[in-house]
């Protein structure tokens, strides 16, 4: 959608579930031509008043005008509930921020203050320093990490563990204000396991957002993981009576000092206790308790172990060397905590804690004037990771014996396949730096920040408004048809978010994904059966899932998506090592499957988080898919079923016109939209006229492509389609790329073909192609191709076959086409709401027959919708 540059395209913005004090980041698209790329931007709350807004361009059209913008406001208390972002002209008096961020050099590193708070960063640590004011809150942050020789000691054998600090390599400053800084540290945890930290710094902020991340370069056989951290010390300034610990709990917070002063046999004074609870000086203490303090035990140390994702437990101490003692334990914790005192502390923390289990918050040293604050990743009493491979190959040497192996398990083996390294995993923390200890509800506040970090959102219609992403439209339910097929969306995201919580779909690299299929005998999903258990972004479940958010703003679909794409962006690809840039086909173990492919690692799954929250991690992983077309060389997809004889060629690879091509448009034109990258366009643009010229286009199956040239070999005159090329992002990036209209010569006739013949009747195919198409299968996921090419030829009879084709449920079957059977359309579509209802109640067994009925049903209802109803 083109729109003019003068037009008002004043922006009305949301918050996604909860507002936010401590600033945030967003993203918003803009209509073609709308917004020039110098264009600056204003902010306003819904009191009218300006609000400093920084800003950047994330994303352009062909035009150059803005497609995506990113903006940061800073912390203010009692933030607006609605905001309005207006590009164009500057205000007349532009909202200058009352602080800002500052970034400045200082020997041996950085100094960057919020006006609030001045982390000090250099010396190879993550920060030298914390101060408030004047005043040092902690000191010495760094990374840490346990490492055993072995597992655990129930192998048998001695297992020796070795602990390091991680030591930061490198210090880029990404941003330096005066709304938002953004520093990049990266470096190792000691001689392995290389980490990237990002730091994020808002204008009057006194919290910092850490993000870290780190990828695995270990020997499994040899290497396991005992613990992994993030440790700080802090500055303790007051009598013990007067400092505090607190550590999150389910829904409160244990709430402790140091030399606790309630419950005693003398009473200090109620005014005294109450105090003390609440977090403030304990003033003047009677006397008979003052005179016998040193008599009341110093509580030194306090652990809080979250071992599962149902329960936590709690314990402290005196001093090293003396019995722990232990408290109440609870469920999930928040997994927040505070150390300091009255005078000011650190409040430290991570997000999605108990679904990242095992995490652990530990306090050491309160009794002492330098606390230490850690929390760990991986807690130091789970036991080690244990990343090998599950089982010890079954005896499939040969790749014939591994099809064998395909056949009943669904497991693609392959010995030396099953390899952890290179892998990542990337969590988010939070460390504020306070005045005083805050009080429960200030404590409360700062966890659920934590844990659902504020963003604003535009409404799913102005999101439509721009054009993005190609074909949706946000729901409507004109007719009960219509509305059947809306019921079943919100049944499915319902289904799936109640079985995440059933079924525990939890764990350090487990949460995010969703499992693949449902084991109806044993009542559970198939977790422990080859390739039906984790699913790896098989069929798309992340599409469907930020597709449904675009259309409802949804924020429970928004937090669904935003953590399987933190999840199959780093646990399911591959960072480092001779797969780096490929993606692992779903399986038991995340990376355990043979099939190594950039249809997992693609780009079309990534870019949705990106662009609406300018995450600068996402964007690492984007980058990743620079050249995408250079992880050809790594390994064949297809070298246990190939027929011909085949070894990768530079100048001659094999690429499949679907899912392969699909994943490359996808990585090119988010690499020539975002950096403008000249190569990209040259690629993007090159294979499509290739596909154009090809005899069969995209019905060819498969082109040979010149890693020199950028272009395919357009001689091969074949006809192939396999049920899995459009299930993986083609039709979804084939509609932004017809949307943007780039003159490609035939790439257009060669997409329409495909989608006009997928599931035209055998005699139609064999009009055309001379044989009907063979190996036809996904027929209700398939649907939204016929209705691709209803609506762009403007052909009634396609959108009959495409609805026709969507309500069909036997078109599962390999190599055989229902649609023979010519099913009665008014009687399919009268009947089709009491079918979808009695479909309700039972369960959804297949993640792929989800993802792709919901992608399907978005589709079909943005594209030929109105003819839903009709004959």
């Amino acid at each position: 959608m083109t729109r003019a540059a003068g037009e008002d395209h004043t922006t009305a913005l949301r918050w996604l579930d909860r507002p936010g004090e401590q600033g945030t980041t967003w993203g918003v698209c803009w209509p073609r031509g709308a917004v020039g790329r110098d264009a600056p931007f204003a902010t306003a709350g819904d009191d009218g008043r300006e609000v400093p807004v920084q800003s950047w361009v994330s994303a352009t059209w062909p035009d150059g005008s803005v497609k995506w913008s990113a903006h940061a406001i800073g912390a203010r208390p009692g933030p607006a509930r609605t905001y309005r972002l207006r590009p164009g002209r500057p205000p007349a008096a532009p909202a200058a921020p009352a602080t800002v961020v500052t970034v400045a050099g200082e020997p041996g590193g950085l100094v960057v203050s919020t006006g609030v708070v001045t982390w000090r960063i250099g010396g190879g640590t993550i920060a030298r320093s914390i101060s408030r004011g004047s005043r040092e809150i902690a000191r010495d942050v760094r990374l840490v990490s346990l490492r055993q020789d072995g597992p655990t000691p129930d192998e048998g054998g001695a297992v020796a563990r070795e602990q390091s600090e991680g030591v930061v390599e490198s210090v880029t400053v990404e941003q330096d204000g005066p709304v938002r800084a953004v520093v990049r540290l990266e470096g190792r945890h000691g001689d392995w396991l290389p980490f990237t930290v990002r730091l994020y710094f808002y204008a009057g902020a006194e919290q910092v957002r850490i993000l870290h991340t780190f990828v695995w370069d270990g020997d499994p056989g040899r290497d396991f993981l005992a613990g992994l951290g993030l440790r700080a010390d802090v500055v303790m300034r007051d009598e013990l009576h007067d400092r505090h610990v607190r550590l999150a709990g389910a829904g409160g917070f244990l709430t402790e000092a140091v030399r606790g002063l309630t419950g005693l046999a003398g009473d200090p004074g109620e005014p005294v206790r109450r105090a003390q609870v609440e977090g403030r000086p304990a003033g003047e203490i009677a006397p008979d308790v003052a005179s016998r303090l040193h008599l009341i035990p110093a509580w030194n140390d306090y652990t809080l172990d979250q071992s599962s994702a149902d329960g936590f437990t709690l314990r402290k101490r005196t001093a090293e060397g003396h019995a722990w003692v232990t408290i109440p334990s609870g469920t999930r914790s928040a997994g927040y905590g505070y150390v300091g005192g009255v005078s000011g502390g650190a409040g430290v923390g991570l997000r999605d804690f108990w679904r990242l289990h095992p995490p652990r918050l530990d306090v050491r040293n309160a009794a002492t004037p330098l606390a230490t604050a850690t929390v760990w990743l991986w807690s130091p009493s789970a036991p080690a990771m244990d990343l090998r491979f599950y089982h010890d190959g079954l005896g499939q040497d040969t790749f014939a014996e591994q099809l064998e192996g395909l056949e009943i398990t669904y497991e693609d083996h392959e010995p030396g396949f099953g390899d952890p390294y290179g892998i990542a995993r990337t969590h988010e923390l939070t460390l504020r730096a306070h005045a005083a200890t805050p009080s429960g509800r200030e404590l409360v506040a700062h966890a659920a920040t934590m844990n659902e970090p504020p963003l604003l959102v535009a409404e799913p219609a102005r999101l439509r408004e721009a054009g993005v992403f190609g074909d949706w439209a946000p729901p409507g339910r004109p007719t009960p048809a219509h509305a059947a097929i809306e019921d079943r969306l919100d049944f499915l995201f319902d289904f799936y978010a109640r079985e995440r919580e059933q079924r525990r779909w939890y764990g350090f690299w487990d949460y995010g994904d969703v499992m693949h299929t449902y084991d109806a005998d044993r009542h559970t999903w198939r977790y422990d059966v080859g390739g039906y258990a984790w699913d790896n972004s098989e069929l798309s479940p992340d599409l469907w899932l930020w597709y449904q958010f675009l259309r409802t703003g949804r924020a429970d679909v928004f937090r669904f998506a935003e953590a399987m794409t933190r999840h199959t962006g780093e646990v399911d690809v591959y960072h480092l090592g001779r797969w780096k840039g490929l993606g692992s086909r779903h399986n038991v173990q995340h990376w355990g499957c043979s099939c190594k492919q950039l249809r997992v690692s693609n780009a079309a799954y990534r870019r949705f988080f990106y662009y609406l929250t300018a995450d600068e991690r996402t964007g690492d992983l984007l980058d990743e898919l620079a050249a995408p077309e250079e992880t050809f060389l790594a390994v064949d997809p297809l070298r246990k079923v190939r027929r011909d004889v085949y070894t990768p060629d530079p100048a001659a690879l094999s690429v499949g016109l679907g899912a392969d091509w699909g994943a490359l448009a996808a990585a090119w034109l988010t690499r020539w939209e975002r950096h403008g990258d000249e190569r990209a366009r040259d690629r993007l643009l090159g294979t499509m006229a290739g596909i154009g010229a090809l005899p069969r286009g995209f019905l060819t199956g498969e082109a040979r492509f010149d890693l020199a040239t950028g272009r395919f070999d357009v001689t091969r005159d074949t006809v192939e389609v396999s049920h899995l090329s459009a299930v993986f992002g083609l039709p979804e990036i084939c509609a932004e790329l017809l949307a943007l209209d780039l003159g490609v010569p035939g790439f257009e006739r060669a997409w329409l073909d495909y989608c006009r013949l997928y599931l035209a009747p055998p005699a139609a195919q064999a009009a055309e192609l001379g044989a009907p198409l063979t190996g036809i299968s996904l027929v209700q996921a398939h649907s939204r191709l016929a209705a691709v090419a209803a609506a762009r030829l403007g052909d009634p009879g396609l959108a009959a076959l495409a609805w026709r084709a969507f309500f069909v449920d036997e078109g599962d079957q390999l190599n055989r086409n229902p649609l023979q059977r010519e099913p009665d359309w008014r009687l399919t579509v009268a009947g089709g709401p009491a079918v979808l209802s009695a479909v309700l109640e039972a369960p959804y067994v297949s993640t792929n027959d989800a993802s792709q009925y919901a992608l399907a049903a978005i589709q079909n209802l943005a594209l030929i919708g109105e003819r839903l109803a009709q004959p």
